[in-house]
């Protein structure tokens, strides 16, 4: 196992940029029911409050533990506080980022009228990280004899129910791969989309390679990386003449450090670009204004249009006033996309949440995705 070394929280922090007149900071995880997964994230928010303490800051979760996000702007009204910055840590815009946290923080706004979140993107395909994993490989080879040019490099994401998101993975596996003289690339995910880990480990098998290095893009430990280093265990005893090496999740990186204060700025100065042409929300209100319904045959209802909106109903309809949540979207283009995304931001964003983030929401119910036919009927449809 690669021994990653990571800088004190004391050391980076003599190297971080003041960035004044900042507000309190609310950091959303996503959450797990793993004890490590979720220390491991606290531990991140508390070593990122130590290199940057201009403000306050406070750790939630979208799912599965808490403290949940209501808890955490709870945390910031009692404190005081009226305009905050909320930022999921989370590595790429899936349905979570999209539409999950967004809801939350329309919740919140409903319990609190007047709060104003400036609200942050994920980390995406940054070339911190690229740098990252780069480093890594490059460590890892000095622990091993067999060259590039003999072996296979496995990365492995988490998987979502947005193709935008999943291209993403492949677009960073590949930028990685690229000039990186590996003989082969293949790249599977843990879940909900395909290639599974079961499927990645029979294309690596098919180059013949002497060496397989695992690459999990996860940021934090958890169930998921624990099942990933499972399968390289296995690998291990399947196929002694291969050499397997595993490397660990990103973890408590300063690299993660730079990044949320990138994101952070990015989200306070309104200037929050995301890719919209590939949302699959967007795509499915476009479909329906030209009359044409999902890309799946299905029509959106129509009282999901009422606003002009995609109207993602979770539940509960709750006017997402993009002058008060400010939502910051500015996304380099307004997020009106020369389209209006069927939200003209003055909309009601009747993100509404069908599996509760009350948190009674499981993720332990039958794999809607599990075969692959599964997730193509399904990955173009929206909630």
């Amino acid at each position: 196992m690669l021994n990653v070394s990571v800088k004190s929280a004391e050391s980076a922090e003599a190297i971080a940029p003041s960035t004044p007149d900042k507000f309190p900071l609310l950091l959303i995880g996503h959450g797990t029911r793993d004890d490590d997964g979720r220390r491991t994230f606290m531990e991140f928010v508390e070593a990122f409050a130590a290199y940057d303490t201009s403000r306050p800051v406070v750790p939630c979760f979208l799912e599965l533990t808490e403290p949940s996000i209501q808890e955490g702007v709870d945390r910031m009204v009692a404190m005081g506080y009226q305009e905050m910055t909320a930022l999921p840590v989370l590595l790429f815009a899936a349905r979570h980022n999209k539409f999950d946290v967004t809801n939350e923080l329309d919740r919140a706004r409903a319990r609190h009228p007047g709060l104003k979140f400036h609200y942050g993107r994920h980390f995406g395909v940054a070339d911190r990280l690229v740098e990252l994993w780069r480093s890594r490989l490059d460590e890892l080879d000095r622990q091993s004899e067999i060259p590039r040019d003999e072996s296979v490099l496995l990365f492995v994401g988490r998987g979502a129910s947005d193709p935008d998101a999943n291209g993403d993975a492949y677009k960073l596996a590949r930028v990685l791969w690229e000039g990186s003289g590996f003989k082969g690339l293949e790249l599977c995910f843990s879940g909900i989309t395909h290639p599974r880990l079961d499927a990645g480990w029979e294309r690596a098998w098919t180059w013949n390679p002497k060496r397989v290095v695992v690459l999990p893009h996860f940021l934090f430990t958890g169930a998921l990386m624990k099942r990933i280093h499972g399968y390289s265990d296995q690998a291990r005893l399947d196929r002694p003449d291969v050499q397997i090496q595993s490397l660990p999740e990103i973890g408590l990186d300063p690299v993660l450090f730079e990044l949320v204060k990138e994101r952070e700025q990015e989200a306070i100065a309104g200037q929050v670009a995301m890719n919209c042409e590939l949302c699959k929300f967007r795509r499915a209100v476009s479909r329906n204004l030209l009359g044409l319904g999902q890309d799946d045959g299905e029509a959106i209802a129509p009282d999901a249009l009422a606003s002009g909106h995609h109207h993602h109903d979770h539940g509960h309809a709750h006017g997402h006033d993009h002058g008060h949540h400010d939502h910051d979207h500015a996304h380099g283009h307004n997020h009106d996309h020369g389209h209006s995304h069927g939200h003209s931001h003055g909309h009601d964003h009747s993100h509404g949440h069908g599996h509760d983030h009350g948190h009674g929401h499981s993720h332990d119910a039958p794999d809607p995705y599990a075969t692959q036919n599964d997730y193509h009927e399904k990955a173009w449809r929206v909630p």
